[in-house]
């Protein structure tokens, strides 16, 4: 990876969404769904799906920050998903859809305790928020079949139901930061 770019990890619910979320951002090279956070070894969607590992569904973001800074991949974090829902996200339950930050810097870590501390006091959710935030250690990517689900998928009932609503509020709100935005 180039000097010049960053690397961040996030889990909010299943990985689909986060990685299709975070592809159209300006400033965002790859987003790469794949599992951290536990504690087995080159684990498999149907091991992780068993909430047994201890991973989360993450999307492993490569950024560069002269165009999009961390505090801003944060922003778009906390109003793409619900960061107060503990385990869970709409109707994925279980350990492997909690929300977290896997911060591969301290400075990420002092950047990502604060967004979270700022985000909670705006008072943009009725509860606590309740995301995460631990050390990155181990990425492991996903099956291929993973990679790029909604733009390969965009018909499939999950993307339709629950990806379609998120990238419309993501257009809506965020259109200024989207990659080719004056097309949109």
């Amino acid at each position: 990876m180039p000097d010049s770019l960053e690397m961040t990890t996030l889990g909010g619910g299943c990985f689909w969404c986060v990685e299709a979320v975070y592809l159209e951002l300006q400033g965002v090279q790859s987003a790469v769904s794949g599992y951290a956070g536990g504690s087995v070894d080159n684990p498999t969607y149907y091991q992780v799906c068993n909430g047994t590992t201890g991973h989360a569904e993450v999307a492993q973001i490569t950024f560069d920050p002269t165009i999009i800074a961390f505090e801003d991949i944060l922003y778009v974090f906390w109003r793409t998903h619900d960061p107060t829902t503990l385990n869970r996200q709409g109707y994925d339950v279980g350990t492997q859809y909690r929300s977290i930050i896997l911060y591969h810097s301290e400075q990420q870590r002092a950047i990502a305790e604060k967004s979270k501390r700022d985000t909670d006091a705006s008072g943009i959710w009725p509860n606590p928020i309740v995301t995460e935030i631990s050390p990155f250690t181990t990425f492991y990517k996903a099956e291929d079949y993973h990679q790029n689900y909604y733009r390969d998928n965009p018909y499939q009932p999950y993307c339709l139901a629950i990806i379609d609503p998120k990238m419309t509020k993501l257009r809506k709100e965020f259109r200024a930061k989207l990659k080719d935005a004056s097309h949109r």
